[in-house]
């Protein structure tokens, strides 16, 4: 139930999908109105709140551990500017993804008040590739068409994460899409054909471009080839560690709608150590998240500093925030997210000329801006 929420007005420089406007923004759940004014406070950036579709964890809790995990993880992204998220699974035993969609169930049928709407599942794993695993234990198994609908009927499964050149997986893909959900190639040995044939089979995206997948290379484009060739989506990580610089900004420009996730795990805004990431036991050390091998497990990423790597690497703030918030709710079809226009939800994010939070409203709520605090202090 969407709680009652007073009319409201913040000031500042609005992004809106027609480019910016000096002005107040008029909301409760929702814009009502965005009025220009000839001169606003300075330094205040008011931007769609945003959306990221990747989330493991955050603030020493990993989504995987089912109960309540998904609401503090929400509650911890949501104070760096994250309204909707997608809990985001990984491979493991049944039983284990059961107990993390049953918890996901919860916090999807309800939106915790100081915390991000948590819209539905990101099942990555554990229809992936042995050989492409990265940070995934090695517990794969095929798809059928009868697991995905025992899951996704505990929880939404808004996008689905597969190797396509596994057997019966390309097959799969059509009756995935009419069930509606976005199907991503990743973790993935496949061919540039392979890539092809997934996306003309319905295939919409790519996971974590680049990682977890074959490389392009100019006599084997692999799938990366594929995603630069012909993807209108994918996702990436812009922690700057996950891909060099110009990897990312020849992502930018093969793909038109390249969005930002952070792959975020339970060390996110917490200290150097050791945390979990589903059954595994991963280490922070320097911003970095990794296995005990040395290979990145994941991100401490957040989608504020998403946001300020892109402009750091020269796009314009209004394209950054369109990856960071817009093309990720075109992604899943969500007109009514990503964006501040009249009839929108007031999903919104203050930033001084730093771009850093200074206020977030999800569904025209307050969220604390604070910094990330350990998982006892955001329990419900």
């Amino acid at each position: 139930m969407t709680p009652t929420v007073p009319l409201q007005i913040v000031e500042g420089r609005i992004l809106t999908p027609q480019g910016w406007i000096a002005g107040r923004l008029h909301f409760d759940t929702h814009v009502r109105h965005i009025e220009a004014m000839a001169a606003p406070p300075p330094g205040r950036i008011v931007l769609p709140g945003f959306v990221d579709l990747h989330v493991h964890g955050a603030a020493g809790v990993d989504i995987m551990q089912g109960g309540n995990a998904a609401t503090t993880v929400a509650r911890a992204h949501a104070r760096h500017g994250t309204t909707l998220m997608l809990g985001t699974t990984m491979t493991a035993h049944q039983d284990d993804i059961l107990r993390a969609l049953r918890g996901l169930a919860g916090a999807i049928a309800e939106r915790a008040p100081d915390g991000a709407r948590v819209l539905g599942v990101h099942l990555e794993g554990p229809f992936l590739n042995p050989h492409r695993l990265g940070a995934q234990p090695p517990l794969t198994v095929p798809a059928t068409l009868e697991a995905v609908q025992l899951l996704h009927a505990i929880a939404p499964i808004r996008v689905l994460t597969l190797a396509p050149e596994m057997p019966g997986h390309l097959a799969l893909i059509p009756q995935l899409a009419a069930m509606g959900i976005r199907v991503q190639l990743g973790h993935s040995a496949g061919t540039y054909d392979d890539g092809v044939a997934a996306l003309r089979a319905g295939a919409a995206g790519f996971t974590h471009l680049f990682n977890g997948m074959s490389p392009l290379h100019h006599r084997d484009p692999g799938m990366v080839g594929a995603a630069m060739a012909h993807a209108e989506y994918a996702e990436i990580i812009p922690d700057m560690q996950h891909v060099q610089p110009g990897a990312l900004l020849a992502a930018i420009r093969a793909i038109p709608r390249l969005y930002a996730v952070t792959d975020a795990t339970a060390a996110t805004g917490m200290s150097d150590g050791e945390y979990a990431l589903g059954p595994l036991r991963v280490y922070k050390c320097a911003g970095c998240v990794r296995l005990a091998t040395g290979s990145l497990a994941g991100s401490a990423l957040t989608m504020d500093q998403a946001l300020r790597n892109l402009v750091a690497q020269g796009l314009e703030l209004s394209d950054a925030s369109n990856r960071c918030s817009r093309f990720p709710a075109d992604y899943l079809d969500l007109p009514d997210r990503g964006r501040l226009a009249t009839g929108t939800w007031a999903d919104l994010v203050v930033l001084d000329e730093a771009l850093l939070p200074q206020q977030v409203f999800a569904e025209g709520q307050p969220i604390p801006t604070t910094s990330l605090v350990p998982a006892s202090a955001l329990a419900p």
